[in-house]
């Protein structure tokens, strides 16, 4: 059931994306065929029981797995057609990755975790610390950049965690469980800062979550079922 609000501007489409795990007579149908359109500078949630399907799309529009079949446009781009190498040149230009446990290095500093990504792309110490202080200012830590992550609070790490990802100046933040490991009002803050930046740096945010509170701060909510999108709504309010 593709998303036909918005459809004209879809950064992200999915066409008949299946995904098959394993052959034969242990092969599970993790995907049955999902329709999806996303728009740019949307905030989506994506919801739905274990085993639904919505990991695994979200590893699709990740590139970190391929479909099995069916489209999958990037940009207006057919990411299927595009090898390993091709794909990490995507995931680096176009994507940021946020995850329920923070994923720091431990005994490094926030500017160090901050600055990672961009050594991967081979930017040089003075750019590095230029960018990695400016997105650490845009989540309200450029104060704490020397500390390490025993001596930040988890509401802070994932802050550090936000600001990692938002380095390279994505297209699209994707978090898994953003808040998971979060108290309640950590978590607020959490997804005050993904709203403030979908609304005001105009990244499209991808977020899966268990929680419905947390989901009512996105714009649209993804349902999955059984390998498939079972349906779409808007938010019935935008909280924060």
């Amino acid at each position: 059931m593709p998303n036909d609000a918005g459809a004209s501007d879809a950064l992200i489409r999915l066409r008949g994306v299946t995904k098959t795990f394993g052959e034969g007579a242990t092969a599970f149908q993790a995907l049955k065929g999902v329709d999806l359109d996303i728009a740019r500078g949307d905030f989506v949630a994506v919801m739905g029981p274990s085993g639904s399907g919505k990991s695994t799309t979200m590893n699709i529009l990740g590139c970190l797995d391929v479909p099995t079949s069916g489209q999958f446009l990037f940009r207006g781009h057919p990411v299927e057609t595009l090898d390993r190498d091709q794909r990490a040149l995507l995931r680096r230009r176009y994507l940021g990755f946020v995850f329920q446990g923070f994923n720091l290095l431990a005994r490094t500093t926030a500017l160090e975790n901050v600055e990672l990504p961009l050594v991967y792309r081979g930017e040089d110490k003075a750019k590095r610390h230029e960018l990695g202080m400016a997105a650490l200012d845009k989540v309200g830590l450029a104060d704490w950049w020397d500390h390490t992550p025993a001596e930040l609070s988890g509401g802070q790490q994932q802050r550090v965690a936000i600001a990692r990802a938002i380095v390279t100046h994505p297209d699209v933040l994707l978090a898994d469980e953003p808040t998971g490991n979060l108290d309640s009002a950590r978590s607020i803050e959490i997804m005050e800062l993904l709203t403030d930046l979908n609304r005001n740096s105009g990244i499209t945010v991808l977020m899966v979550t268990h929680e419905p509170d947390m989901a009512a701060f996105a714009r649209t909510i993804i349902h999955f079922k059984d390998g498939l999108v079972e349906r779409i709504e808007k938010s019935p309010g935008v909280v924060g």
